[in-house]
């Protein structure tokens, strides 16, 4: 392949190509939005795609900026309340995939998105939760996607905002939650997934360019491997320019409203 691609670009191309056709996914803002959304434009036109604000099945023709955006409304096929989006069709088990993002993730797919440092004393206070922790524990499973580093790929998250498998590993199993949790984390490197036994996420795949020690380095706690690696596919030359399209009309329509 000649065309060239950021890593942001593979992120998000592999994050869209883990949603099949016809999924109904509860969408977080952020890189689960760009993902999902190009996987609508490309191989996926039927998914159908929910956000917490209530929409349904909406097809946005530029990103939202955040769920209260005009514009998911607008595009949606309805709109219900936001109590009937998370008692009916969230908890009512409706839901396939939850697609979130976070600040912090540790090995046992718990996301911070609430506080960086002491919650009393924080040195970054982030913009909490929610509804991401209904999401993370309701639906059937659960995508996460966000850039690789020791920042975010954290031994110790400083609070747990939305539960993967809890700090031992054994939390699903102990409260009989609906979903079965993170099953595919979606990184600018690599795939990781958990593994089976102990739910810690080990690396299943490695994007192309991308070494072993590169991930061992940006990676908070003795990252580890699945015993057969497989190498991630490069994005399309398509792929790649509906991506940068969505992303120049976004801008653009954003720019142009003030926002």
């Amino acid at each position: 392949m000649t065309t060239t691609y950021t890593p942001s670009e593979m992120m998000t191309v592999t994050a869209a190509r883990s949603l099949p056709n016809g999924t109904v996914c509860f969408v977080g803002i952020g890189l689960p939005s760009e993902a999902a959304n190009l996987a609508r434009l490309t191989h996926a036109p039927d998914v159908v795609l929910i956000y917490e604000s209530g929409t349904i099945q909406t097809k946005p023709n530029v990103l939202p900026l955040s769920i209260g955006d005009g514009e998911l409304c607008e595009t949606a096929l309805t709109t219900v309340s936001v109590p009937e989006m998370f008692r009916y069709w969230l908890q009512g088990g409706k839901v396939d995939v939850g697609f979130l993002g976070a600040a912090q993730v540790d090995r046992f797919g718990n996301l911070n998105t609430t506080v960086i440092g002491p919650y009393d004393a924080p040195k970054t206070r982030l913009p909490g939760g929610g509804g991401a922790p209904e999401i993370a524990t309701s639906s059937k499973e659960v995508f996460i996607t966000l850039k690789h580093s020791k920042r975010t790929f954290v031994d110790n998250p400083d609070f747990v905002t939305s539960v993967g498998y809890g700090r031992d590993g054994k939390a699903r199993e102990k409260y009989k939650v609906i979903g079965k949790g993170p099953t595919r984390v979606i990184t600018d490197l690599c795939i990781m997934a958990p593994e089976e036994g102990t739910n810690e996420l080990i690396v299943t795949s490695i994007h192309p360019g991308v070494s072993r020690e590169q991930i061992i380095e940006a990676t908070g706690w003795a990252i580890r491997f699945a015993d057969s690696v497989a190498e991630t596919a490069e994005p399309s030359e398509q792929e790649l320019s509906i991506l940068r399209e969505l992303k120049a009309r976004t801008a653009a329509f954003h720019a142009a409203s003030g926002a």
